[in-house]
C-alpha cells in the first residue's frame, strides 16, 4: 500500500504542524516500519518547539532511555522565551483589545485609517506590532494555535497588506484555523489567501506557481471537511485555469483529489467530460487507481478493468488521510456510474453480470438495482425468473444538457472576467505610472 501513500510528496508543501495529522493517520494505520516511522515523526517534531510532544514520542521509542538533558534545557528555554515575548507584548495587546479600540478596529477597515488613529489617539508605533507577529509565530511553533490564531487576527486587522509579513500572517491563520478544526473560518482565510496571491506580484513567475501550488495543498483539509467542498474543489482545481495549470505542472497527484470529488458529487456530473480529458493529458506523468478508473470506464469503456480498479480503489480511500471519510460515498457512486454506462451501451443486461461489474453477489446486486430504479425513477424493469434488467428508452432530457452547458459555461465566463479584469488593472497602474514618470 506504500506505493500510492502520496504523504511524502504532500509534506514537500505543507508546513511541519499541518504534516502532523498525517502522521497520526499513517501510524494508526501500520503501512510503514513502526520503528522507523517513530523516528521519522520525532525528526520532524525536533524542529518545533512542541517539547512536551517530542518527549513523548521519544519515550515511546527509547522506553528504557533517559531524557537527554538537552531536551530538558530546550523545553525551560522555550518556556522562558514565551514569557518574555508574552511581556513585551502585553501592552499593545490591551491596547488594541480595548473596548473603544476595538468598537473603532470594527467600523474602520482601512488599515491606513486606523493607524493614524491609534498614533494620533494614542501615541502607538507600528513597530509594536512587531512583538505581536513574533509571538503569534512562537506559540503557533508550541503548538498552541489557538493563541496564535488571536495574536494573527489582530496584526491581520491593523497592518496594511503591503508589510513585508502580511502574507505570512495569512499562511500562518488558515493554518492555526485548520488545526483546529474551525472549518468555516479556515474557508474564509483560504478565500483571503487566494485573494491576495491572485492580485498580487511576485518576485518571479515561478514564486507565484509556488505560492498557489502550496495553497492548493493546504486547501485539501478545508474541501474535505467543510459541506461547501465538493463543490469549492472542483471549481478551484478544474476551473480556475491558474490553479489547473499548477496541478499539471507541479502536482498532478492532486488528482487523486480531484477526481474523488467529482464521483462523489452527483450535482457536478458535467464536470467528467473535462475531468477525463486532463486526466488523459497527465496520465504520463501520474496515474492511481481512482484515475485510472475513470480512464477504464470513460475513455476505453473496459467494465473489467474498470471493477478491478473499483476494488483497488476502496483500498486507496481507506490508506488515505483525506479521502477515508468518502470510501462509502465513493463506493456507491463508482457503483452506479458503472451502472449508467452499462446501461447506454446495453439494454438487457443479466443481474449475475452486473453483479461481478459492481464487486457484488447476485442477491445484493438485484437489491441495489432495485432501489435505483425506484430512487432514481430510471425506465428500466426487473425480469427476476430470467435474472435480467430490462432497460427502456431513456433520452437525455434537452433541458438538462441546457443546464449542465449553462453551468459550466458561468464558471468559465467568470474566470475569463477576473482575468480581463486583473490585465485592464495592471496596464492602468502601467500607464499611470509612466504618466508620473513625465
Amino acid at each position: 500500500m506504500a506505493e500510492f501513500d502520496l504523504t511524502s510528496r504532500m509534506g514537500q508543501y505543507l508546513d511541519r504542524h499541518l504534516v502532523f495529522p498525517l502522521l497520526e493517520f499513517l501510524s494508526v494505520k501500520k503501512i510503514y516500519d513502526e520503528n522507523e516511522f517513530q523516528q521519522w515523526k520525532l525528526e520532524v517534531l525536533s524542529n518545533t518547539n512542541m517539547l512536551d510532544y517530542a518527549i513523548d514520542e521519544r519515550k515511546k521509542l527509547y522506553p528504557n532511555q533517559e531524557i537527554p538533558e538537552s531536551m530538558k534545557a530546550r523545553r525551560a528555554q522555550v518556556v522562558q522565551q514565551l514569557q518574555e515575548l508574552q511581556t513585551e507584548v502585553d501592552p499593545t495587546v490591551k491596547l488594541l483589545t480595548d473596548d473603544k479600540v476595538s468598537k473603532t478596529v470594527e467600523t474602520v477597515r482601512d488599515s491606513k485609517t486606523l493607524l493614524n488613529f491609534l498614533t494620533k489617539e494614542y501615541g502607538f508605533k507600528i513597530e509594536q506590532m512587531d512583538s505581536v507577529y513574533r509571538i503569534a509565530k512562537y506559540t503557533y511553533e508550541c503548538g498552541n494555535y489557538l493563541m496564535s490564531s488571536n495574536y494573527l487576527n489582530i496584526y491581520i486587522v491593523v497592518m496594511p497588506s503591503s508589510d513585508k509579513n502580511y502574507l505570512n500572517a495569512l499562511w500562518g491563520k488558515l493554518a492555526s484555523e485548520i488545526l483546529l478544526q474551525h472549518w468555516d473560518t479556515a474557508l474564509d482565510e483560504l478565500n483571503k489567501l487566494r485573494e491576495y496571491i491572485d492580485n498580487n506580484t511576485f518576485g518571479s513567475a515561478l514564486q507565484l506557481l509556488q505560492q498557489r501550488t502550496w495553497l492548493i495543498h493546504w486547501s485539501l483539509f478545508v474541501f474535505f471537511n467543510h459541506s461547501k467542498g465538493q463543490d469549492l474543489i472542483i471549481e478551484m482545481f478544474l476551473y480556475r485555469p491558474n490553479y489547473l495549470n499548477a496541478i499539471q505542472t507541479m502536482c498532478p497527484h492532486i488528482l487523486r483529489y480531484l477526481a474523488t470529488a467529482v464521483i462523489i458529487n452527483r450535482a457536478r456530473r458535467s464536470a467528467l467530460k473535462d475531468l477525463v480529458k486532463v486526466i488523459q493529458q497527465e496520465s504520463y506523468t501520474y496515474r492511481d487507481p481512482i484515475t485510472e478508473f475513470l480512464e477504464h470506464l470513460y475513455v476505453n469503456f473496459d467494465f473489467d478493468g474498470a471493477r478491478q480498479k473499483l476494488h483497488e480503489c476502496q483500498t486507496v480511500l481507506y490508506y488515505d488521510f483525506f479521502l477515508i471519510a468518502c470510501l462509502d460515498e465513493f463506493v456507491e457512486n463508482a457503483r452506479l456510474m458503472i451502472f449508467e454506462t452499462f446501461c447506454r451501451i446495453h439494454q438487457c443486461i443479466s443481474i449475475g453480470m452486473l453483479a461481478e461489474k459492481l464487486n457484488m453477489n447476485p442477491e445484493e446486486a438485484e437489491c441495489w438495482i432495485v432501489n435505483l430504479i425506484r430512487n432514481a425513477r430510471l425506465d428500466a424493469k426487473i425480469d427476476s425468473k430470467l435474472g435480467h434488467v430490462v432497460m427502456g428508452t431513456q433520452p437525455l432530457s434537452p433541458y438538462q444538457q441546457l443546464i449542465e452547458k449553462i453551468e459550466t459555461l458561468s464558471v468559465r465566463s467568470e474566470a475569463l472576467q477576473n482575468l480581463i479584469e486583473k490585465k485592464l488593472k495592471t496596464k492602468s497602474q502601467d500607464n499611470r505610472w509612466g504618466a508620473q514618470d513625465f
